[in-house]
C-alpha cells in the first residue's frame, strides 16, 4: 500500500519493451509499486528487433502485460487512431486512477486515449526526445507539434534529466512548471559492489595485460560508433595495449566490423553482443573506462553504470551527460562530434593511472544515492498519491 494506506490502480504504456533503458527505467517502476502493494499493468506495443526483449531477460514480480498489436513505434496514422480507441476502451473499462506513458509513440496516443477516458491522474515520462539537432526538420515539425498537443492532455510530465526539461520549454512543448525531474533509476548495488572476472575477460578474448575501454549501446547510428572507431586509430597507436569491448547488438555490426579492418584494429576490439540487463555489471567491470558517444540520449544510463563501478567515463556535451559526468573529476565531457577531444580525454585519462583511478572513485560516490530505482519509485508514488487525493 502507499504510505497514507491508498491502493492505487497505475497502468504504465510504452511502445516496445525492448532492452533498452526507457524500459528498464519503466520495469523498475512497477516493481518498486508492486512491493508497495500497489495493482500495476503494463501496456505494450509488439517488441520485434536485434536489442531482444526485456521481459524475458528480466526475473520481476507477476503484473499484469497486455500487449497491444496497434500500438506500434513508426508513424503509422491507422494503427495510431486504432490504438488510441482501443486504449480508451480499456481505460473506460479497468478505471485506473494512474495512467502513465513512457518514449514518444505511446506518449501521444496514450494520453489522447487516457485523457478522453478522463482518468484522474495521467503523466508522462521524457526519456529522450523525439525531435533533436540531427534529426530532418519535418520530422521535427511533426514531433514537436505532437508533443504539444499531448502536453495538453495530461497533468504532469517527468524527465529524467533537466536537460531534457530546459529543451522542451525551449522547444514550448509546455510550461516549465507542469515538469518535474526524476532522475532514472537503477539496479546499481551490483554495480557498486562489481569485481572483474578473469575468466569472463578470458572469453571475450581480451588479454590480461590490456587496458579496455568499453562503450554500451545498440549497434545503431547516433550511438556514438562513428566516433569511437576513428578515434581508436591514434589512441591504440600510442597505447598498443588498448582494447575496446563493444556491449550491444544492431544492424550496423558488420559495416562496423568493415570499419575496423580496413584499421588493422580487428584484434582491438571485442563484441559481447546482447548482454541481459542484469549482467551487463559484469562487463562494465572489465572496462578502465567508458566511452558514451551518442548524439541523442535522455539521462545516459551506462555513464551512471560505470561511474558506480568506478569507471571514469567520458560523454558527449549534450542532453543528460553532463548531470552525470562533472568534468575532470569523475570523466570529461567534449564538444559532440569532435573526434579529437574524444581523442585527447582518453590520452588524458590513459596517460594518468591517479586521475583515472580518482574519477572512478568521485563518481562512485556520486551515483551511489541519486540514482537508485528505490528512490525513483518512492518520488513516483508521492506524485501518484498528491495527484489522486
Amino acid at each position: 500500500m502507499g504510505n497514507n494506506g491508498r491502493k492505487l490502480k497505475i497502468c504504465h504504456i510504452i511502445t516496445r519493451m525492448i532492452v533498452g533503458g526507457a524500459q528498464e527505467n519503466t520495469l523498475l517502476t512497477i516493481i518498486g509499486h508492486i512491493k508497495k502493494g500497489h495493482d500495476v499493468t503494463l501496456i505494450t506495443g509488439p517488441s520485434p528487433g536485434p536489442e531482444g526483449k526485456l521481459l524475458e531477460r528480466s526475473d520481476y514480480p507477476e503484473f499484469e502485460i497486455i500487449e497491444l498489436p496497434s500500438l506500434v513505434r513508426e508513424l503509422n496514422p491507422l494503427k495510431d487512431w486504432q490504438a488510441v480507441k482501443d486504449l480508451k476502451k480499456l481505460f473506460r473499462e479497468r478505471k485506473f486512477d494512474v495512467v502513465h506513458t513512457h518514449s514518444s509513440k505511446a506518449g501521444v496516443v496514450g494520453r489522447a486515449a487516457a485523457w478522453g477516458a478522463k482518468v484522474p491522474f495521467v503523466c508522462h515520462t521524457v526519456h529522450g526526445q523525439a525531435f533533436h539537432a540531427y534529426e530532418k526538420p519535418f520530422k521535427n515539425f511533426i514531433y514537436k507539434a505532437s508533443e504539444r498537443w499531448a502536453a495538453k492532455r495530461c497533468h504532469k510530465i517527468y524527465a529524467v534529466a533537466q536537460a531534457m526539461i530546459d529543451q522542451c520549454v525551449e522547444a514550448k512543448i509546455a510550461p516549465r512548471e507542469k515538469y518535474k525531474v526524476v532522475y532514472s533509476g537503477m539496479e546499481i548495488e551490483r554495480f557498486l559492489n562489481s569485481k572483474p572476472e578473469p575468466e569472463l575477460r578470458e572469453q571475450l578474448g581480451i588479454p590480461a595485460d590490456a587496458i579496455v575501454l568499453g562503450t554500451v549501446a545498440r549497434l545503431f547510428p547516433l550511438k556514438g560508433y562513428e566516433y569511437i572507431i576513428p578515434a581508436a586509430e591514434k589512441i591504440c597507436k600510442q597505447h598498443p595495449n588498448v582494447h575496446f569491448l563493444i556491449i550491444g547488438n544492431g544492424p550496423m555490426k558488420a559495416e562496423m566490423d568493415a570499419d575496423i579492418a580496413k584499421l588493422g584494429l580487428t584484434k582491438h576490439f571485442h563484441f559481447s553482443g546482447l548482454v541481459p540487463p542484469d549482467q551487463v555489471y559484469r562487463y562494465i567491470a572489465l572496462m578502465d573506462m567508458l566511452l558514451h558517444l551518442s548524439l541523442r540520449e535522455g539521462l545516459p544510463r551506462s555513464v551512471v553504470q560505470s561511474l558506480a563501478s568506478g569507471k571514469p567515463a567520458i560523454g558527449f556535451e549534450l542532453d543528460g551527460t553532463p548531470e552525470v559526468i562533472t568534468n575532470g573529476e569523475t570523466g570529461f565531457v567534449v564538444t559532440p562530434k569532435s573526434i579529437p577531444e574524444v581523442e585527447a580525454a582518453v590520452l588524458k585519462l590513459l596517460d594518468d593511472p591517479e586521475l583515472r583511478r580518482r574519477c572512478g572513485e568521485q563518481g562512485r560516490g556520486k551515483v551511489a544515492e541519486q540514482f537508485s530505482w528505490q528512490r525513483m519509485a518512492d518520488v513516483l508514488e508521492q506524485e501518484y498519491l498528491k495527484y489522486t487525493e
